[in-house]
């Protein structure tokens, strides 16, 4: 990309957007330009600015993450040459002046100021690997499905345990039941069918799946977590962006109290992660030790259940970047180790 001389800001909405652009906060191309959120309204916007002759390889276009609302136009910018950003609207707004108005004028104008000031900051969008996209998609269907199988599952149990039955009641929850398992099933079928298309991604699996405790689901929210796991391969920062990472709550001779997750972050991985954490310590003769240990030590069950699967993802990692499957009881050979054992021969 040539030198950033034009920063676009979108404001997005299911219907349309409004673009605002800028050289600088001071200069203003245009603003509020308004387009339908549309592929009739994406050649318009870009006729617009080839009319005022913004090419795509001096501009940047930022806009917030509205899910499948911002898609589309970003997936048409990124065809046409056009670096994009998409970042979360709490990083947006943390950083652009507070103001008590809102219209869409001062939203796109705001996200084309952030562009400017945060470039060297902004993440550049690409577009996901086509499995990647199907596999994130089915993860999200089959999480959905089980919120409903839960919920038919606790109201089918509530029916039950009612003096007076009803029979076509407690016949649609069953079959309501079932009809979820067998969808569930079909997901999982095809989450392993897409895998086993790329094998560059059924190798990293079959390396993270190696791991005691890490299941088909788990690993696969990984993949698609790490864009095939070739980015955000930092378990401490994964760990934090989870909401497993224990964070200082000291401040002065006033504050003080023990360190705790903050337990934000996407569940869905969070609560996999604990499922692996609680197989492992019932399974897995190490990780047993460790845990019953850790519990002599005084330290609360949560806690030490929270640094498990802390533990879980530096393996996981750590035999993902070596290429390496999971070896049990291995020990690291380095400098210090090796010393160590020349001394005792």
């Amino acid at each position: 990309m040539e030198k950033t001389k034009y920063f676009i800001g979108l404001d997005i909405s299911a219907d349309d957007f409004t673009a605002s652009c800028i050289t600088t906060p001071d200069n203003i191309i245009f603003s509020a330009q308004k387009f339908q959120n549309n592929l009739n309204g994406f050649n318009e916007f870009f006729d617009f600015l080839l009319s005022r002759e913004i090419q795509p390889t001096e501009t940047i276009v930022c806009m917030e993450s509205t899910g499948v609302y911002c898609e589309e136009i970003a997936y048409f910018l990124y065809s046409k040459g056009f670096s994009v950003s998409i970042e979360a609207p709490h990083k947006v707004k943390q950083k652009i002046k507070d103001t008590p108005r809102k219209n869409d004028f001062i939203d796109s104008l705001a996200i084309a100021e952030y562009s400017y000031r945060y470039l060297d900051k902004l993440p550049i969008w690409k577009p996901q690997v086509e499995i990647l996209q199907q596999l994130k998609t089915l993860l999200s269907v089959r999480e959905h499905l089980i919120t409903q199988k839960t919920a038919s599952e606790n109201a089918l149990k509530t029916l039950k345990r009612k003096y007076i039955k009803t029979p076509l009641a407690l016949a649609i929850y069953e079959e309501n039941v079932k009809k979820f398992n067998e969808q569930i099933k079909q997901i999982d079928k095809e989450i392993e069918t897409l895998i086993e298309k790329d094998d560059n991604f059924k190798m990293k699996m079959d390396l993270a799946m190696s791991v005691p405790g890490i299941g088909l689901l788990l690993a696969t929210n990984l993949l698609v977590l790490t864009d095939g796991f070739t980015k955000h391969l930092n378990y401490k920062e994964m760990a934090s962006y989870v909401g497993i990472c224990p964070y200082e709550r000291i401040s002065g001779s006033s504050l003080h109290k023990k360190p705790r997750s903050k337990r934000y972050g996407p569940s869905r991985l969070r609560k996999l992660l604990y499922l692996a954490a609680l197989s492992v310590i019932k399974h897995n003769l190490n990780f047993r030790k460790y845990y019953l240990r850790k519990i002599e030590e005084g330290k609360s069950k949560r806690l030490v259940i929270n640094n498990i699967e802390n533990k879980l993802l530096k393996i996981i990692f750590a035999v993902i970047k070596s290429g390496t499957k999971y070896i049990e009881n291995y020990r690291s050979v380095n400098p210090i180790y090796l010393k160590k054992c020349l001394n005792m021969s």
